[in-house]
């Protein structure tokens, strides 16, 4: 028997129940893929463990260094310029390195960072939110939500009617990284 699928970060069981369809159903386990990447885009990372991953970052001159994923769960080897460096000090949960003893990650630098990150099983809120958004996109069907007389105008509906919920955006406001740059 397989394992879960890494892709998803709901339960397919958990939504097949929900809908009432069998656990591979494929347009089913399209709509949690769908919810699945849609969450991991808007947290900015892939919450999944990943192991031996290596980031290449240029330093800023500031003594804290924002990784792409969190949280970090082991940092093996940090490189300046390709010259080993043990001087900071790693912010687990922000995915964040601070440089200790008052230095900084110098400006035009390139970092190297080798870690592991994200989490081994999905947490239990980010599968809740997930199952609840595939369930609406398994749901969704083209419709129409316009019809003109006279000129004949008809106008589709499509999944991007696909609204979240207030429990969604607030997951992945308590997930997303890098919050401040706004993009």
């Amino acid at each position: 028997m397989a394992g879960p699928d890494p892709e998803l970060l709901g339960e397919a069981s958990a939504l097949a129940t929900l809908l009432g369809v069998a656990e591979d159903d494929p347009q089913m386990l399209a709509a949690l893929r769908a919810a699945s990447a849609r969450f991991r885009g808007q947290v900015r990372h892939p919450v999944t463990r990943v192991t031996g991953d290596v980031e290449q970052a240029d330093g800023d001159g500031t003594a804290a260094l924002h990784l792409r994923a969190a949280p970090v769960v082991a940092v093996t080897l940090v490189e300046v310029d390709g010259q080993e460096v043990t001087d900071y000090r790693v912010l687990r949960r922000a995915g964040v390195l601070k440089r200790t003893d008052g230095l900084v990650w110098p400006a035009d630098a390139e970092i190297d960072v080798t870690y592991d990150h994200g989490y081994a099983a999905t947490p239990p809120e980010i599968a809740e939110v997930v199952v609840d958004q595939a369930r609406v996109i398994y749901r969704v069907d083209p419709a129409i939500a316009q019809v003109s007389t006279g000129s004949d105008a008809v106008t589709f509906a499509a999944t991007a009617a696909v609204g979240v919920t207030s429990q969604w955006s607030a997951v992945v406001a308590a997930y997303r990284l890098n919050r401040g740059d706004g993009s």
